[in-house]
Formats: structure tokens, sequence, C-alpha cells
């Protein structure tokens, strides 16, 4: 009789923040209460499948910061994308960004992420075999929901591997195709429906776009929270929604929105609430999202660039072309 592990991953070590997501996440049910989930970074996570071959929703492991381990029980392939770190297989350095074999009894290793980036994905072939959960595998782990138990990895689990429909293949991605990372970086916006003048002095508006902002140490995947600086704001109180001028009656949230908390900027994550009663100022487009998965808490800075729909078409055109395989080279 067959072990119920014989396709497997073995967690050895689980590291500070270690879930299973898939792209796009769970998507339609924000009107219910939930937001997506899926991977802060979700071009590594789709270039990661795309080098064993998954389909780009198939399910795989988002490491946050590193200190990672696993044990495989299956020959099979696998592939590391995002935050550059120190990983060995077997004791061996193995390199980002490209497909390796493994053998059953290989482990995988992965040391703390010394940055720039924050975090680090891991794909096997046929992907992470949890339950859905409407219609998603991803971890929401504030509503205990998808992943292994809606909660965080520990040490001893075992994830089961869906079958691989593939021939093993190797490949790495070209260097001009992987994503630059830095400590300072330039986040493409269009503003959102309350940057006007109802809300916001345009002096407050040449602030926001203007200035660097640090990313506050309590970031996550809920939010990342930036550093707080003095708006002169447009009126004096939010009138029934509150005495600050940043309250308004609740509003839905998108995926990347800004929204003011008093005076301190939050990029709303894809574990993010749904709504709230802060004004919306800005919206991250949806080819730079991936940024807000590797900007490193109490290190990093970053500005914001407003940008129209055209810029932010193409730069979403730009990262659909860079997961096309045609920036891939067999190795």
């Amino acid at each position: 009789m067959s072990s119920p592990h014989d396709r497997s991953l073995e967690i050895l070590e689980a590291g500070i923040h270690s879930t299973v997501q898939d792209f796009p996440g769970r998507r339609g049910y924000q009107a219910r209460g939930f937001f997506p989930a899926g991977p802060m970074d979700a071009f590594a996570l789709r270039a990661a499948n795309l080098l064993v071959a998954n389909d780009e929703g198939a399910a795989g492991i988002e490491i946050t910061l590193g200190k990672f381990a696993v044990r495989f029980t299956c020959e099979t392939t696998a592939a590391l994308t995002g935050a550059a770190v120190d990983a060995t297989l077997n004791g061996e350095p193995l390199s980002l960004w490209g497909t390796v074999h493994v053998a059953a009894g290989d482990e995988l290793r992965i040391g703390m992420a010394k940055g720039p980036g924050f975090r680090v994905y891991l794909a096997v072939a046929g992907g992470i075999d949890v339950p859905l959960v409407l219609g998603s595998r991803a971890t929401y782990t504030m509503g205990a929901l998808g992943g292994l138990d809606g909660r965080l990895l520990k040490k001893g689990d075992h994830l089961s591997l869906l079958p691989s429909t593939t021939a093993p293949r190797r490949y790495r991605f070209e260097a001009d195709a992987v994503p630059h990372y830095s400590r300072e970086w330039e986040i493409e916006v269009m503003r959102g429906p309350q940057a006007d003048p109802d809300f916001l002095t345009p002096e407050d508006l040449s602030t926001f776009f203007a200035s660097p902002w640090s990313v506050g140490h309590n970031s996550n995947r809920v939010g990342v929270r930036l550093g707080t600086t003095h708006f002169t704001w447009a009126r004096k109180t939010g009138g029934v929604a509150g005495g600050h001028p940043s309250n308004i009656l609740d509003n839905g949230y998108p995926l990347g929105g800004i929204n003011l908390n008093g005076d301190t900027p939050v990029i709303l994550g894809p574990d993010g609430p749904t709504a709230g009663g802060f004004v919306v100022i800005a919206t991250v487009v949806g080819g730079a999202l991936w940024k807000l998965g590797q900007l490193r808490p109490g290190s990093d800075a970053i500005r914001f660039k407003e940008v129209d729909y055209a810029a932010a078409a193409s730069l979403t055109r730009d990262l659909e072309a860079r997961l096309s395989g045609e920036h891939l080279v067999e190795i």
C-alpha cells in the first residue's frame, strides 16, 4: 500500500510567515467580505509556475524573509523565484529563476533574504494539493480559509502534490525578464475616488506624489503602512462619518488602494479589508502590484508615480509578455 505522503513536501523549517497561495486568489467574493488573498508578488509565483510547466493558477508556497526548508518525497521539478536568497539543494548552491530536478529525499533550504526584496516563491510540478475553498487554494489566515487548514505552515507539515501532466524540462528566465528589485522603489498609481479638492488641497496631492515614503515595520499582507506626514486637508472634519477629515462613510476598497488612515497612507494588500471609512486617494496599477510583495518593512522607501490609463495598460502588457514563455531559455 502506498503512503499518503508518496508525492509530497515535508516542511523541515517554516520561517516566520509561509503560506500556500495561488493566483489570482479568491476573486469575486469581496462583496461578501472576502479580500482575494493570493500572492503578494503575483509575478514571482506565476513565473515559478511557468518554470515547472504548471498552469499559472497552480498553488505554490509564499515564503516571507526566508529561513525555510523542505524535503521532497518524490522525483519532480521545482523552481524558486523572488527576492535574492542563499538557497541550497542537498547543500549545493541553487540559483533562483530557474528549474531544478529533484529526487526523493532531496532537501531544499532557503536562508534569510538580505534584500533587496522580501518574499520568495516555491513552485513544484503539478502544484500544491490542498482543498479548494470558494474556487481557490489561497490561504487567508484572518478568516482561517484555504491553504493548509487556513493557517501558516509549520515544521512537520506534509503538503501533497498534484500530478504533473508535462514531461520534465529545465528552463531559466533571461536576465532582462527578471524584475529589478530595489530598496528605493517607484510605484505607479492612478488617482483614486477621493483625490479631489473636496478632501485634499492641491498642496496635499503634491506632497503625496513628490515625497519619499518609508515602509513601516508593521506592514504585512493586510496592508503596507507608510510613514506619517501632515496633510493640510480641504475640510476640518469628516462630518457625519467622523471627526477626522480622512473619515468618509464606508465605501469599497480595491486591491492596491491607498487609503489615508488619518495622515498615514496604507496600501491595501491581498488580505486587506474589502471596505472601510477612510479616503482612497490613489490605486496601484495592476502592472505594479507585484512590487508590494517585495517591499521590505523598516528599510525600504517608495515614491509614487502618477500614470494615465495608457501607461498603466502598457505596464500590464510588459508584465504579461515576460510571462509568455518567450523569455525562457532551456538549460
